[in-house]
């Protein structure tokens, strides 16, 4: 399983980058697609992408985050259904893996959904200890506040895909 960080999701395909003022102009179609690899719901690609243009960067961040928050439960299983659990690097050593798989299992079973989380603060060096630690920790929440975590979680890595998205070359 390679580590997930920032940036496009593994399996999906990528447009490269826009600038904002490339991503405003584009057509709708093209700057829905674009979105939907920042965060899985339909719903919430289209509604960014038919309130554009936007002036700037933050403002997009802004109606990014307001869109993540009035999203439906179905809305954010759509979400979810196309992330990859974060991973190790194909060198790590085999019971790392085993201990990873075994953690990632129990996460899905117990919450029904892989586990995710934002990585962006953090040195990729430190991405192995950092997943397994919380996903420990998030096994210990209660079905509804792991929720509201995980829902934190994908509109911080939308917010960092929308941003790799947007940066001019």
């Amino acid at each position: 399983m390679p580590v997930q960080n920032r940036g496009s999701v593994p399996g999906r395909s990528s447009f490269g980058p826009y600038c904002l003022r490339r991503f405003n102009a584009a057509p709708v179609a093209e700057a829905e697609a674009a979105l939907l690899e920042c965060y899985g719901s339909r719903r919430w690609a289209q509604r960014l992408a038919g309130h554009r243009p936007y002036p700037d960067l933050d403002a997009l961040l802004a109606a990014a985050d307001e869109a993540g928050y009035d999203l439906s439960p179905t809305d954010r299983t759509e979400a979810l259904a196309v992330e990859v659990s974060p991973g190790l690097p194909p060198d790590a050593p085999h019971s790392a893996h085993l201990a990873l798989a075994a953690a990632h299992a129990a996460y899905e079973c117990r919450f029904g959904h892989v586990f995710v989380i934002c990585l962006d603060d953090v040195r990729p060096a430190e991405h192995p200890d950092q997943v397994l630690a919380a996903i420990r920790a998030r096994l210990g929440h209660e079905p509804e506040h792991e929720r509201v975590v995980t829902a934190d979680e994908m509109r911080r890595l939308a917010r960092g895909r929308i941003i790799e998205l947007v940066s001019s070359q």
